[in-house]
């Protein structure tokens, strides 16, 4: 395995694939949501990219969940769907 099985559960390529796929994008979501504590430029090449990244998953949890006051919470409600996507898929890829 590519991560020596650090949340990996499949053994097949693709599954590989899955996992790493699946780790940054859960990642790039976790970088987001500690740099939005940050006041950086919004022009800026890292937070467009990172948007540019996450805001295709965020976007639909935002839609549906509001906030609570100040606090997002879409960022961990996003998180635990995809790590629980990615079990489903390793375990249905092998």
């Amino acid at each position: 395995m590519l991560f020596g099985g650090a949340g990996c559960v499949g053994t097949s390529p693709a599954s590989e694939v899955v996992c790493v796929l699946f780790t940054v994008l859960t990642l790039a979501i976790i970088f987001r949501a500690l740099l939005s504590w940050f006041n950086l430029d919004p022009r800026s090449p890292l937070v467009q990219t990172l948007n540019a990244i996450t805001d295709p998953i965020l976007e639909p949890i935002r839609n549906v969940m509001p906030r609570l006051g100040m606090l997002d919470l879409s960022p961990l409600v996003a998180v635990l769907l995809l790590q629980f996507v990615s079990q489903a898929l390793q375990t249905f890829l092998g």
